[in-house]
């Protein structure tokens, strides 16, 4: 999610990086067999974001506890699981902990942590989910992933060298672990997409393919998860300007009828009801008790139509795909009913994905309150919304 879409505004508590704990970067006792497109989505089932922590940065400089959250433990995720979700998305920004060309080194600290917290999740059987969230907002400083850039050369030889030693750093992990190549990368322009840049963006996901399968080991057969034109669905199964990454380096063990690739596509439709930081839309779906409180537009129907738009386009021909972000947010302060309405659309959004043949994770951003995604908190690891956990698990469940 973008800072249009609520990162966390909140002010820099931590000024230093404490790495104190081992990494051990071993795989669970048991690895999983190699599961297929339809196999590992049924697998994965509900998927939840650890969201404003590991992309978190002051001035450029990532932090976990940047943006007023405590880091991450692993009693946490020892919550989220027992919730019921299966599979926890890390978002990730490098920025400033990258060196200098042309090795751009990663600080060995934030390498490390990255490691222990996908660890956390790994090593409780959960699938995890890393991508390269903030590098590419022109809203953060010290991004640098800009798809309408001119210095494209320097660009995609960074981007090249800082995935390269990510997924060494988990050749050995089974499919537990999915890496994905960026998050909402686009010009920053809400509109149609413009080239070059969707040409860019085509460029960074084969690079990141390329990349991950040349470091050998389980990445050469690594389920891998690619973005169209900021994660929009229309913007990546339309005629816009999306190609599908070859695989040409992906090992010979993989059948040759199987894919190894999915598609990551997010949804906040209607954003007056799912992002809009005010009063106005509160309420959603046929439930809805009052019209005047319900957006025209983007209902059960559109859901629908959207994700069929990516099962036609991507599920129909074996690529998964995975609804990496979803969520409404917290209006109940305007509306005592909102609560309920949030629920609803988290459970269509899960079912309707289910029924499409995709995976889903939940944006949990840490807030708790006003404006926020927040299912747990983190400090106490109390659960803050169960109902619309209940909500996500019936989804899943079909009921």
């Amino acid at each position: 999610m973008t800072s249009r879409a609520m990162k966390l505004r909140s002010v820099f508590l931590a000024a230093a990086l404490a790495v104190t704990a081992s990494v051990s970067g071993l795989a669970p006792a048991t690895a999983t067999t190699s599961l297929n497109a339809s196999q590992i989505v049924a697998d994965m089932g509900a998927g939840w974001n650890l969201g404003n922590q590991l992309e978190a940065n002051s001035n450029g400089v990532p932090s976990e506890t940047a943006w007023g959250l405590p880091a991450v433990t692993p009693a946490l995720i020892d919550k989220v699981k027992a919730a019921g979700f299966k599979t926890v998305r890390i978002p990730v920004s490098y920025l400033g902990y990258i060196g200098a060309g042309p090795n751009y080194q990663i600080n060995a600290a934030w390498l490390n942590r990255i490691q222990q917290v996908a660890d956390y999740a790994y090593q409780r059987g959960l699938y995890v989910l890393i991508n390269m969230h903030g590098d590419g907002y022109k809203t953060v400083n010290g991004s640098w992933l800009i798809c309408d850039s001119g210095n494209q050369a320097t660009i995609k030889a960074k981007y090249q060298k800082v995935w390269q030693q990510v997924a060494a750093r988990f050749t050995g992990y089974d499919q537990h672990l999915v890496l994905e190549s960026m998050n909402e990368e686009f010009d920053g322009q809400y509109g149609n997409p413009t080239q070059p840049c969707y040409s860019n963006i085509n460029a960074y996901n084969q690079i990141f393919v390329d990349t991950v399968r040349k470091t050998g080991g389980n990445n050469s057969s690594r389920w891998l998860l690619i973005a169209g034109w900021n994660t929009n669905i229309d913007y990546t199964t339309g005629n816009y300007g999306f190609t599908l990454p070859t695989d040409q380096f992906r090992s010979s063990s993989v059948p040759a009828a199987e894919k190894r690739i999915m598609i990551s596509v997010h949804y906040y439709s209607p954003w007056d009801f799912a992002g809009e930081e005010n009063g106005t839309i509160t309420q959603w779906g046929r439930g809805a008790a009052n019209p005047a409180k319900k957006s025209t537009w983007g209902q059960e129907d559109y859901l629908d139509a959207q994700l069929k738009l990516v099962h036609d386009a991507f599920v129909a021909k074996g690529y998964p795909v995975v609804v990496g972000e979803y969520g409404a947010i917290d209006k109940s302060s305007f509306d005592s009913a909102n609560n309920r309405y949030r629920a609803d659309f988290a459970r269509a959004i899960v079912a309707t994905s289910k029924k499409y043949g995709a995976a889903t994770a939940y944006w949990d951003n840490g807030n708790n309150g006003q404006y926020g995604f927040g299912l747990f908190d983190r400090r106490s690891y109390a659960v803050t919304h169960q109902g619309i956990i209940d909500a996500i698990m019936g989804g899943l469940a079909g009921r």
